[in-house]
């Protein structure tokens, strides 16, 4: 059996493959661009019209960005059993409802998707590993 943790932000993905008891740990960095628009600007007369910055642009480019950064995950952990989803904010819950859209035999193989704040490796490590001894003793 294959078990495959993951601990996902936006910045970055920490996995932990669990096989023939051996713990295998990878990170895959992601190239999200981290957006501060900047701009906009007052008009020379008074109580002028503004020009304000468009975010929309830059948030179809972090969507393009992040389906990248997904897909890449995906191929990774495409050959896994079981898969364990941990994150600090929405980003886990967007890679899950990708995979349910485009990868649906990975995506029945996620058995948890959780909320998880930031952790050090360590701490996500022993957590994932005794997330996958507790469920191997209740399915034997």
């Amino acid at each position: 059996m294959k078990h495959i943790g993951i601990w996902i932000d936006k910045e970055k993905a920490r996995l932990m493959t669990i096989e023939n008891g051996k713990e295998i740990f990878d990170t895959i960095f992601s190239e999200v661009e981290f957006f501060n628009p900047k701009g906009g600007s007052r008009s020379k007369t008074r109580w002028g019209p503004q020009d304000v910055v468009q975010d929309s642009k830059y948030l179809e480019r972090e969507k393009h960005q992040l389906r990248s950064y997904f897909k890449n995950i995906a191929s990774f952990i495409s050959s896994a059993d079981d898969i364990v989803i941990y994150g600090p904010a929405d980003t886990n819950e967007k890679f899950m409802t990708m995979l349910k859209e485009q990868y649906k035999q990975i995506a029945a193989k996620v058995q948890m998707v959780s909320k998880m704040g930031y952790v050090t490796p360590n701490q996500l490590h022993a957590h994932i590993r005794n997330y996958f001894r507790k469920t191997t003793t209740l399915n034997q």
